[in-house]
């Protein structure tokens, strides 16, 4: 008998691109689907962002139209 354990789902992960900032001090970055502006600012510390790209989990973005 197995107590305890669940069926769990395999968690996709893919290499996305994200936005990362430029502040040595800062290492806030975001999710290019969930950006709100074409090239966005920092939403911590207000300075520029670069992309990169980041292996994560796949989160679909339903928001609305905040990634045009």
């Amino acid at each position: 008998m197995a107590f305890g354990k669940k069926n769990q789902q395999e968690v996709k992960k893919e290499d996305l691109k994200i936005w990362e900032c430029t502040s040595e001090d800062c290492n806030a970055w975001m999710r290019d689907n969930f950006k709100s502006q074409e090239t966005p600012k920092c939403p911590i510390c207000q300075n520029d962002m670069a992309t990169s790209m980041k292996e994560l989990q796949v989160v679909e973005n339903n928001s609305g139209n905040w990634n045009k």
